[in-house]
């Protein structure tokens, strides 16, 4: 009886008894992890995650039915039309003499009824979604005790759906594709490709999804439903028998529960006999009916959880071994860790402070070890504000050729005042550069700013080495920021590298004299021999 509830609970991931269509939801993902801990389950992507997984993807959550509540052998999740699982639900099953339920945020109250378990994730869904079809990552954490249960842990996901009501924000089938992805992507995962048989397999969106991340079919399983919905004369015998859309890991089929026979209370013990009368009577599935059904399907489950474990058992030994004797090595270092010992101190604290300048180094200059390949940091950051915000910042700044000339001829007009002016006066050309220099002030100041933002940033990123170090680490920031301080409050402008008036005044002074020299004349000047050839007055 347990393996039977453990697998058909792997196989859902879908909430349960709804009358949704086929377009109005992708999928159900549902985790099963190994044996459960006393506590209640980890926020996800925790260590848990790391096991053996098993989620569903259908095409509609009436899909994932039977399955689903049969792990407990108990109907209590809540039903409806649309979207009803609109919070993840952690149900985690132990193995127990007595039946009841707990919540995580309802401690020490046990549910013995388990139609009070549904109003509570009913009204738990609300009081975070409210009431109009809004959705929550906040997973709600349930535990279910009963002797008819392995140990394990589901996770139920909502449904991936195509178009928002209620309060569902205008990218909700983004949102819920991003967290149903969170958990298909992960290699321990062996994902259920769960598809209605009275549709076309080819449009399968369960199977797109299971292709995009599992292209190769490893962790794939194919899960046909509503056999027992098809068209008179139709049947799904090509698609079961792996024919149609091979799967290396094949198709198993099951019934489930119709809108009828939930009104009607139907339990479980009875869906999964009418299944099985299903699969012995009809004349295209008699012959794999050995294969087929909520049952088989749980074996075929049981198998992959004992094969994954038989598989990385040797392994995870190995690595536990690694990770002892190197435990073991650190702590034969401590042995003799003095460390009140100044001299000890004295090093840790130089080599922190040098580890953070190489870092520090690293990020600015560059470096070949851990490239970040999402985004820009460090140096590349700093170099594209230099080159591309900069000159865009410049190439805002509005400049009129006229209005410069007019400014130009007014300032010599002033500056000659009620003389005429011969030559062009230095002073009219210093107020006009003085005043276009000006405007360079408020792009080049945003240029500052922004690469000292980036190198705080770098700063702060370099230092979290530093984090069981608080004080050292807060003191080193306020001495790096102290010079970061220091040099923007004075320009050396003398420095090899900053290109100064002064510099610029000499250059300009040695091509000048250059060009003067060039013009210079030694001795007189005579025409060539076509101008009769060098003539003198002797005329007094």
């Amino acid at each position: 009886m347990a393996s039977t509830c453990w697998g058909s609970g792997v196989a859902s991931g879908g909430t349960a008894h709804r009358t949704a269509g086929p377009q109005q939801a992708l999928g159900k993902p549902a985790e099963a992890r190994g044996r459960g801990s006393e506590a209640l389950p980890p926020p996800l992507g925790g260590r848990e995650g790391r096991r053996r997984s098993t989620r569903g993807t259908g095409a509609a959550p009436s899909d994932l039915d039977l399955p689903l509540t049969s792990t407990p052998c108990r109907d209590f999740l809540p039903r409806g039309s649309g979207i009803v699982t609109r919070r993840p639900l952690v149900l985690q099953l132990v193995n127990a003499t007595t039946e009841y339920a707990e919540f995580l945020h309802c401690k020490g109250k046990k549910f013995t009824d388990f139609e009070e378990v549904r109003l509570e994730i009913e009204a738990e869904t609300d009081r975070v979604t409210g009431t109009n079809k809004g959705i929550s990552p906040v997973p709600i954490n349930l535990r279910v005790y009963s002797p008819h249960v392995l140990n394990l842990t589901l996770v139920d996901l909502p449904g991936m759906t195509k178009v928002p009501v209620g309060d569902q924000p205008p990218d909700i089938e983004f949102q819920i594709r991003d967290m149903l992805m969170q958990f298909v992507t992960k290699e321990n995962c062996l994902i259920l490709a769960v598809s209605p048989a009275n549709s076309d397999l080819a449009n399968s969106d369960a199977l797109k999804v299971a292709k995009e991340v599992d292209p190769q079919g490893q962790r794939t399983i194919g899960v046909i439903t509503k056999l027992d919905l098809m068209d008179e004369g139709t049947d799904a015998r090509d698609v079961l028998e792996n024919k149609l859309l091979p799967l290396r890991r094949g198709y198993i089929g099951v019934v489930n529960r119709s809108q009828k026979d939930i009104d009607g209370k139907k339990d479980i013990t009875a869906a999964l006999a009418a299944e099985r009368k299903f699969f012995l009577s009809h004349p295209a599935y008699r012959h794999l009916a050995d294969r087929m059904g909520t049952p088989y399907l749980q074996k075929v489950l049981n198998q992959q959880l004992t094969n994954h474990i038989r598989d990385t058992l040797p392994g995870l030994r190995n690595k536990l071994q690694s990770q002892l004797l190197s435990i073991e090595k650190e702590v034969e270092e401590y042995k003799n860790f003095r460390p009140d010992d100044p001299a000890r101190k004295t090093k840790a604290l130089l080599q922190m402070v040098q580890q953070f300048a190489v870092d520090f180094e690293k990020r600015i200059e560059g470096s070949g070890d851990q490239i970040d390949t999402y985004e820009l940091s460090g140096g590349a950051r700093i170099n594209r504000i230099f080159h591309e915000r900069f000159p865009f910042e410049l190439v805002k700044m509005e400049f009129d050729e006229k209005e410069l000339r007019r400014e130009i001829s007014y300032a010599i007009k002033n500056i000659h005042g009620i003389r005429t002016g011969l030559f062009t006066p230095d002073l009219a050309f210093e107020a006009t550069v003085k005043k276009q220099v000006q405007k360079l002030k408020e792009p080049s100041i945003k240029c500052v700013d922004m690469v000292v933002s980036e190198l705080t940033a770098t700063i702060r990123k370099c230092s979290e080495k530093l984090q069981q170090y608080p004080r050292l680490r807060e003191e080193m920031e306020r001495i790096v920021m102290l010079l970061i301080d220091i040099e923007l409050a004075y320009m050396n402008t003398n420095h090899e590298d900053f290109i100064g008036f002064a510099n610029a005044q000499q250059r300009s002074n040695q091509m000048n004299k250059k060009k003067a020299s060039g013009n210079q004349v030694s001795g007189p000047q005579c025409p060539g021999p076509r101008d009769g050839g060098c003539r003198t007055d002797t005329r007094l």
